[in-house]
């Protein structure tokens, strides 16, 4: 099992940017495609973007245009860079491979979205 440590969230007002970091306990991203999660009280896990082993990424319908993903191979983190946060955006953000799901679900990061 991989251990992932997602950090970076935080109160924030309406409009503005957070970037989260998860790090990882080994060099997984050339082998693994990742995710990052989010799940808002009352509502099921939802995957925001990904990025795949190759490099290419992918958004939800919801977040495209104001998020992005990249990684830094050298320090095993991939970011998720978040630009002009809604209200809507607040969730407990998590990170973890795609398949197989290598990390544990117990770790993640709150970002909250003051209007």
């Amino acid at each position: 099992q991989v251990q992932l440590v997602a950090s970076g969230g935080g109160l924030v007002q309406a409009g503005g940017s957070l970037r989260l970091s998860c790090a990882a306990s080994t060099s997984i991203f050339s082998i693994y495609d990742m995710g990052w999660y989010r799940q808002a009280p009352g509502k099921q896990r939802e995957l925001v973007a990904t990025l795949t082993s190759g490099g290419s990424t992918k958004f939800a319908d919801s977040v495209k245009g104001r998020f992005t993903i990249s990684r830094d191979n050298a320090k095993n983190t991939v970011y998720l860079q978040m630009n002009s946060l809604k209200p809507e955006d607040t969730a407990f953000y998590q990170c973890n491979t795609l398949f197989p799901v290598l990390g544990s679900w117990d770790q993640g990061t709150q970002v909250t979205v003051s209007s």
